[in-house]
């Protein structure tokens, strides 16, 4: 088994930021004496390949130079592994992406240099996992952020076009999105408990963070083997521009709208023929029926020591 890191660059991660400061990255990497191959990839769902191939030459230990899509891609190409092996795996980021929500839960810096003394010190969390069970295509799908079905999905679909927004993007097309969305109705089902309505969104956290900085799920823990639930059944432009704030400070979660649960499992049917998108990670994923179960202390992320 190999000592060696192996790099993953997405060259196309914040806006082409990567490609920019990857000559810099190895550099720095090379400064601070990791023993390292790296690959850049050269289209979306390339990392999967390189995952598998680097497995099979007895990688244990990766560095994601991207962002969140990055990071869910590269996770994605782990757990599609035999899962004797994920014990063995570290991931360490060296984050250049347009929301970089992961990171915010672990306090991860956005400078390379410092996120690389991190990845350094090599201090190591299993983290919880998400798995999605997509019932159209009997697809699977896992996720390390947070996931979500209906209007969460459908700002996902139009936020590509205010990539050059940065952060802001996600706001930027939730603000445009919501005149245009139509709710569907879904049937949830979780431990005791049925919800069968319309609904605006349905949001499926592990970590903190999503959306380009929003806090939307009250209490998620990325290590205490639930999600973390946020239902809401409807919103208005004036609830969402009144509530800016609370958005990003967590405070939106306690609004009467908002309905918050912790489940290890949840299920979702879509009652009507309204197409309804699924995200996981800010990716799209599909639409439709689907399942969400959790895998337990999954893998092994590299983050910073937590202060006392």
């Amino acid at each position: 088994m190999s000592q060696k890191w192996f790099v993953i660059v997405n060259p196309v991660s914040g806006n082409g930021a990567a490609k920019k400061k990857w000559p810099l990255i190895f550099t720095e990497l090379q400064t601070q004496e990791f023993s390292f191959e790296f690959a850049i990839t050269k289209h979306k769902n390339h990392a999967l390949d390189l995952i598998k191939q680097a497995v099979e030459n007895g990688f244990r230990k990766f560095i994601c130079v991207g962002g969140d899509g990055t990071l869910h891609t590269i996770v994605n190409g782990i757990l599609y592994i035999t899962p004797a092996i994920f014990s063995e795996i570290e991931i360490g980021i060296v984050p250049i992406g347009t929301g970089n929500d992961w990171i915010k839960t672990y306090h991860i810096s956005k400078d390379y240099k410092k996120a690389i003394e991190i990845i350094k010190g090599g201090n190591s969390l299993k983290q919880d996992i998400g798995k999605i069970t997509l019932a159209k295509k009997s697809e699977i799908i896992y996720f390390n952020n947070l996931a979500g079905i209906g209007f969460d999905g459908y700002v996902v679909n139009k936020v590509h076009k205010f990539k050059n927004l940065g952060f802001l993007a996600y706001l930027a097309g939730a603000i445009v999105s919501l005149a245009s969305y139509k709710k569907a109705k879904l049937e949830i089902k979780f431990d005791n408990i049925l919800i069968k309505e319309r609904t605006l969104m349905l949001l499926i956290g592990i970590c903190k963070y999503s959306g380009g900085g929003m806090q939307l799920t009250k209490n998620a823990h990325p290590t205490d083997g639930l999600f973390d639930i946020s239902h809401i059944h409807k919103v208005h432009l004036f609830n969402i521009l009144g509530n800016l704030k609370g958005l990003f400070n967590g405070n939106i979660t306690n609004h009467k709208l908002v309905n918050n649960y912790k489940t290890s499992s949840i299920d979702i049917k879509v009652l009507d023929s309204r197409k309804t998108y699924i995200q996981a990670d800010g990716e799209l994923i599909g639409s439709g029926n689907f399942k969400v179960s959790m895998i337990e202390n999954a893998i092994s992320f590299i983050v910073p020591v937590k202060k006392s």
